[in-house]
């Protein structure tokens, strides 16, 4: 008779935190968010830690050159999609690895119509006073000039003015092309008596700015994601198949590590894989695995030498696993069950394995209930989709701006390897969707807003690090009524912005 397993199989929108006693030190700047990645022994340090605890999954709609860059910025990972030669693979890791340091890009970007009231707003909003502005608003749009405080004069000017009217333009403006290496730029800084240097490519498309008081881009973002040689780390996605030619391009690019790429990593394709490695680069080479949903399919992982294990079936936004096999699990079940059974393993043989949290992230507390669950990072795709560094085009859809977001096991992208158990080498039936997320800006923002509501959360349970949150979270189970009163209800909502899920 079939194994039927005790009780419901619950996701994350059906828990809820239950505070605990705060003292006068659980205030968010007291925080951190350091998480293990890779596996360690007891009484030693990981070989790689995230500085925060959020990895790209590894999908062609999220993670390419711009996300790796953005990511390991704010002290994340993120995973270079596999599904592409391994040549270009190679390629964008490499172009990470080679992204220059110290060469800031903006997130206070102007357009020419916006108003002097909107750029002491977005002043306020960052603290920036050195602003570029470019055709499109972005960062990596074509630069039309620039703005400082020098530029205009709240107290006397017409609030109403445009950008157009008082910036430093284009012709103006003295510029480091894209092949200028920090110490000149530096150097042009000085001898130009600049307070900033923009670096544009051959089509004038702006690259960063290398700032006079804050040309080492660690003074910007302190909690950067950075190797032995001060480049930014990144992984990459390998599948069960190509390993042989795949891993040795990508461990040559400099990949900080592998995920094996999988739908369902309870399978021997996945300890061929991992055996490989482990036999031509022994330790060296760190590499994930997964998906798994219970103790057996951890255990079997963490046996096989996975340095971590990704945990979820069929919970991300365009995932249709669960609707065309019937195969899955609600995934505050599942990170529950496989961070009992990590935590059972460490006690029996003294190796800690990380667990990565993989969809069912919905909206931004979701995260918060995942790392108290156990969960020692997230990997997330919609929540990353939406921003301007990944790779898909932002579209108007009737009045909206949005971006592309397709599954691996979609027809568009049609990731057989993903979803690889042996047979032909071709996608027989779909897995996932072609879909639209709303536009939500720049990453930068975006991370910073989440992981302050993660840090005011933890500290409404009393928790100063990820370890002391799973400790001391306290968490219930909620009715459907009760899901009901916890948003806004029986009112009339003036804005419903607040209601933007993720993945």
């Amino acid at each position: 008779m079939a194994t039927f397993f005790e009780g419901e199989s619950h996701t994350f929108s059906e828990y809820l935190l239950v505070p605990g006693y705060s003292s006068a030190e659980n205030i968010p700047a007291n925080v951190s968010l350091k998480t293990p990645l890779v596996r360690f022994r007891r009484g030693e340090e990981p070989a790689i830690s995230l500085n925060i605890p959020m990895v790209s999954a590894i999908m062609q709609s999220v993670s390419g050159v711009d996300m790796g860059v953005a990511l390991a910025m704010e002290g994340g990972l993120a995973f270079i999609y596999g599904n592409q030669t391994p040549g270009s693979e190679a390629a964008m890791v490499r172009a990470v690895k080679d992204f220059k340091a110290g060469f800031v890009q903006s997130d206070s970007t102007l357009t020419p119509s916006m108003t002097m009231e909107q750029v002491m707003d977005l002043k306020a909003r960052t603290g920036h006073s050195t602003m570029p502005v470019t055709d499109d608003g972005t960062a990596r749009g074509k630069l039309l000039g620039i703005v400082t405080s020098r530029d205009y004069r709240p107290t006397r000017d017409d609030h109403s003015m445009r950008v157009s009217e008082f910036m430093t333009p284009r012709e103006k403006l003295i510029v480091g092309d894209k092949d200028i290496t920090l110490k000149r730029a530096n150097d042009v800084i000085w001898e130009h008596k600049l307070n900033a240097l923009p670096v544009v490519d051959d089509n004038d498309h702006l690259m960063g700015i290398v700032f006079r008081k804050d040309y080492d881009q660690h003074k910007s973002n302190p909690e950067e994601l950075l190797d032995a040689n001060k480049r930014y780390m990144v992984g990459a996605g390998i599948n069960t198949r190509d390993y042989a030619e795949r891993v040795p391009l990508l461990v040559e690019a400099g990949a900080d590590v592998l995920c094996i790429d999988s739908s369902e990593g309870f399978s021997e394709w996945q300890k061929r894989t991992i055996e490989w490695i482990r036999a031509n680069y022994g330790d060296t080479v760190k590499v994930g695995a997964g998906n798994v949903v219970d103790a057996d399919g951890f255990r079997f992982l963490a046996d096989c030498g996975a340095d971590f294990v990704k945990v979820g079936i069929g919970g991300g936004s365009i995932c249709i696993t669960r609707e065309t096999k019937g195969i899955g699990r609600g995934q505050a079940s599942a990170v529950i069950d496989v961070c009992r059974a990590r935590d059972e393993y460490f006690e029996e043989t003294g190796v800690y394995v990380p667990v990565c949290s993989d969809g069912g992230i919905v909206y931004d507390y979701h995260m918060t209930l995942a790392l108290a669950m156990g969960a020692d990072f997230m990997m997330l795709g919609r929540y990353f989709a939406r921003f301007d560094e990944s790779p898909t085009e932002r579209v108007n859809v009737n009045g909206q701006y949005m971006k592309e977001y397709w599954g691996e096991g979609s027809a568009r992208a049609r990731n057989w390897q993903r979803y690889d158990q042996g047979g032909a080498s071709k996608l027989g039936f779909v897995e996932g969707v072609d879909s639209y997320v709303p536009y939500a800006g720049s990453l930068k923002e975006g991370v910073r807003n989440t992981l302050y509501k993660i840090k005011s959360t933890m500290c409404n349970c009393g928790a100063l690090t990820i370890k002391e949150l799973q400790q001391k979270a306290r968490l219930t189970l909620v009715s459907s009524t009760s899901i009901v009163e916890g948003g806004a209800h029986d009112v009339v909502v003036k804005d419903s912005q607040h209601s933007v899920s993720y993945r």
